[in-house]
């Protein structure tokens, strides 16, 4: 008949036409913004300075010496949460040697005048003796997975299209955080899988898996909801901080946008403001991981008393030992396990990055001895049954102790040679 050609003519153009949305969506051209690495920097924005010169050279010149000392003071007030009057004054010389770079955000420059807001960038390392803080670093939480949501015409965006609130997240220098940030880039399957609609999905199955696939181990959801007033106009933005796998609100804040130039500003205000919120609720205790994110415990074999007692002392037994602690803590103990003498294997049952991980061991001894031999090392441990509970008992877990020595047999030229005795009858030796 005259329409099957037709219809299949339209089946084909369908197929073609989903093929087509499905590559569109993969597609990374208007997306993919990757974060910057600021692992190495400290760094302090928004410093003013309006100085003259006799000429625009000079005068730029001078700005820059005076953002850099005002730099450092800012930075040392912050870190150690005192006053900007209490910051020591550094020498020129020493903050060239320790400024790793001048950001400009805004720069006017006259004949013999300049004004400009400036943000100075501090090697981590060189910086960390004149701010008294060993290395620069921060107490880090958890990983957490950070998803930018933005709430725009009524419609939610993630990483989809490139966006001035995920782009503010990408360039944010997260290294004088206490919030161990996960930033997705928005290539690749980044919107596939980190996108509007994932945050109100309840299943923690899905949430187990995103956040084991990113490496992180709890969730931060960063909402901006953004009113325009008409195209290119005035805006006004709510900014909503939330935490876990079921949206719970830390804090928000308003923030408002004189133009569609000023939008940007914004948006870079905006995550300074919601990274304090997320750092005082980590302070304050309430960004703890859902338990159910963890997987459910596997079972505990639990031996008869009476079968456990007539195995010889030489016979191993398996027992489960549940590791409480963050991933360096897991590492240690896995590490400290392997060591131990009695311990003939360690097989990871299940690793729950901030919360209980499941390791199974097979001992040679009961559950006591091995709780002993851990808290010989440093550990606090206790045993109850088949199951072994250690949890480091400081901030930092125990080292590990070196191996003992070799003991080198002696060469047949070291080995010390008989002295002559004696004869009983001559009293002459022989």
């Amino acid at each position: 008949m005259a329409f099957r050609p037709l219809l299949f003519v339209l089946s084909v153009l369908a197929l073609v036409g989903l093929s087509g949305a499905l590559y569109a969506q993969l597609e990374s051209g208007d997306r993919g913004i990757p974060p910057i690495d600021s692992s190495g920097t400290l760094e302090v924005t928004g410093i003013h300075v309006d100085v003259g010169g006799p000429d625009a050279q000079s005068g730029r010149y001078a700005g820059w010496r005076i953002a850099q000392r005002q730099g450092f003071r800012a930075l040392y007030a912050k870190m150690h949460n005192v006053p900007i009057g209490q910051a020591p004054n550094l020498p020129d010389s020493t903050l060239d040697d320790i400024v790793s770079s001048i950001n400009i955000e805004r720069e006017q420059i006259g004949p013999n005048r300049y004004i400009a807001d400036l943000g100075i960038l501090f090697d981590r390392a060189r910086a960390a003796p004149f701010l008294g803080v060993e290395g620069g670093e921060v107490q880090r939480s958890a990983p957490m997975l950070l998803i930018p949501v933005t709430v725009s015409g009524g419609a939610s965006t993630t990483v989809e299209l490139k966006n001035a609130w995920q782009r503010a997240w990408a360039q944010f220098r997260t290294s004088q955080s206490p919030i161990d940030y996960v930033r997705v880039s928005g290539s690749g399957v980044d919107p596939m899988l980190v996108n509007a609609e994932q945050i109100s999905r309840p299943g923690r199955g899905w949430w187990r898996n995103i956040i084991d696939l990113y490496g992180a181990a709890d969730i931060l959801i960063a909402e901006v909801q953004l009113h325009r007033a008409y195209p290119g106009g005035p805006a006004r933005a709510r900014f909503i901080a939330r935490h876990g796998p079921d949206n719970e609100i830390v804090g928000g804040f308003t923030m408002t946008a004189a133009s569609s130039d000023a939008l940007p500003k914004m948006m870079v205000d905006g995550v300074q403001r919601m990274d304090e919120l997320f750092s005082k609720a980590l302070a304050a205790g309430m960004l703890k991981r859902d338990p159910s994110l963890d997987l459910p415990p596997p079972p505990i074999i639990e031996l008869p008393p009476e079968e456990v007692v007539a195995k010889p002392a030489s016979t191993s037994n398996s027992f489960q030992v549940q590791i409480s602690g963050d991933v360096n803590v897991y590492n240690f103990a896995m590490a400290h396990l392997r060591t131990m003498s009695g311990v003939e294997s360690a097989s990871p049952q299940q690793i729950n990055p901030g919360g209980t991980s499941y390791v199974l061991v097979r001992y040679r001894g009961d559950a006591g001895a091995l709780a002993s031999a851990l808290s010989a090392r440093g550990w606090a441990a206790d045993a109850a049954g088949t199951v072994v509970r250690i949890r480091s008992s400081s901030d930092k877990p125990p080292p590990i102790p070196p191996p003992p020595p070799v003991q080198v047999p002696a060469t047949p030229q070291q080995q010390p040679q008989p002295q002559p005795q004696p004869n009983p009858g001559t009293g002459k030796q022989e």
